[in-house]
């Protein structure tokens, strides 16, 4: 009973007028107290302790805070409230290991704390044991490139259908999202086939060789269907009568601008893009049309080089000429470097040369 009293004694001192080393010292014993017992209190006796150190912390900075957030951050019946404001503190070095451990934090703690705490907050609670959809869907939303892929590869965290949705249009971009979205055993069908369709080689390679049991199978399947459309699309027969004649009629009214063929990039518009290149650089179409086919990139600069487009556009056309054959990040930025090398005359030069040499020179 005497060791109790002093304790209290101290603890009132400590919060009113103690030195910040007292009250550091006094913070450590609380501590040890409740860490010593915490497996035998009941929750009214949690609550004291809460009480407690709630008071003890609004007089405590650095080290002793984080200290005191690694002790608790582990601890299944930590005070509650201590936790929160540890969770809400604007230093990750204090909110980082209860963000990461602690149980005490409900999902609406999560949501309220994802919405406007700093990227460093996101990504210790992108990797909780658990994660809910609503936090999820915050995470995603806000979430630098970190903080997506650390929720990527969480087998813990739970997606909704946005939340895939969200994360499968980032992986578009980024092959190394895109591995470990379609490794995840939970993404739905349909979004999986989206990913697949638009990813690179190299990922559907690696897709396919170390799938996890639950989806190799669906994965392969997908893959050879995909593999058959490319195949389809790449020898597909185009008919370029009907965009021809519009061609020739946004040329003669002067709506064939470098914003028209971006248009018809953006909306995969195959035989537009084909036939409005022939006419801006002045080429027939039976020449532009293999080098928009062809899976190399190199050849489809030069009429693009020719007729003056902008990488922007140049870029759009090589990204949805083909529906089932994305171009991946790195091959889209070698095409970059080409185009910004190549100069127009030479450009010209070889689209003549080209010319002459299928025998359609005008």
């Amino acid at each position: 009973m005497g060791a109790q009293t002093s304790l209290i004694a101290e603890i009132e001192t400590a919060i009113n007028s103690g030195s910040p080393d007292k009250r550091v010292d006094t913070l450590r014993r609380v501590t040890d107290l409740f860490l010593n017992d915490a497996d035998r209190l009941n929750e009214e006796q949690v609550d004291l302790f809460d009480d407690v150190l709630g008071h003890l912390i609004k007089r405590i900075e650095g080290k002793a805070m984080v200290e005191l957030s690694t002790r608790l951050a582990p601890v299944d019946n930590a005070p509650t409230e201590v936790i929160r404001q540890l969770a809400r503190n604007d230093e990750i070095a204090v909110a980082g290991p209860v963000l990461i451990q602690s149980k005490r934090l409900s999902t609406d703690d999560l949501v309220d704390i994802a919405k406007t705490k700093s990227q460093g907050h996101l990504l210790a609670m992108s990797s909780r044991e658990q994660l809910a959809e609503p936090v999820t869907d915050i995470l995603v939303d806000r979430g630098n490139r970190d903080v997506v892929h650390t929720l990527a590869r969480n087998a813990g965290a739970r997606f909704s259908e946005n939340g895939f949705v969200t994360l499968v249009k980032t992986a578009e971009t980024d092959d190394s999202l895109a591995e470990r979205v379609g490794l995840r055993i939970d993404i739905p069908a349909g979004l999986l086939r989206g990913l697949l369709s638009k990813a690179s080689d190299a990922v559907q390679t690696k897709l396919s060789q170390h799938a996890p049991p639950e989806t190799k199978d669906e994965i392969q399947r997908v893959l050879d269907n995909i593999a058959n459309e490319v195949r389809r699309e790449t020898i597909a027969s185009r008919n370029f009568n009907m965009a021809a004649k519009q061609i020739e009629i946004m040329q003669k009214e002067g709506a064939l601008t470098e914003a028209a063929m971006l248009e018809f990039a953006v909306a995969q518009q195959y035989e537009e893009m084909v036939t409005g290149l022939a006419a801006l650089c002045s080429a027939p179409i039976n020449l532009i049309a293999p080098l928009m086919a062809s899976e190399r990139n190199d050849g489809l600069l030069v009429p693009c080089k020719a007729a003056g487009l902008k990488w922007p556009t140049v870029s759009a056309l090589l990204k949805n000429r083909f529906a089932h054959h994305p171009i991946s990040e790195e091959a889209l930025g070698k095409a970059r470097s080409d185009y910004l090398t190549l100069s127009q005359s030479s450009a010209l030069r070889t689209l003549r040369f080209w010319q002459v040499r299928m025998g359609t020179s005008h």
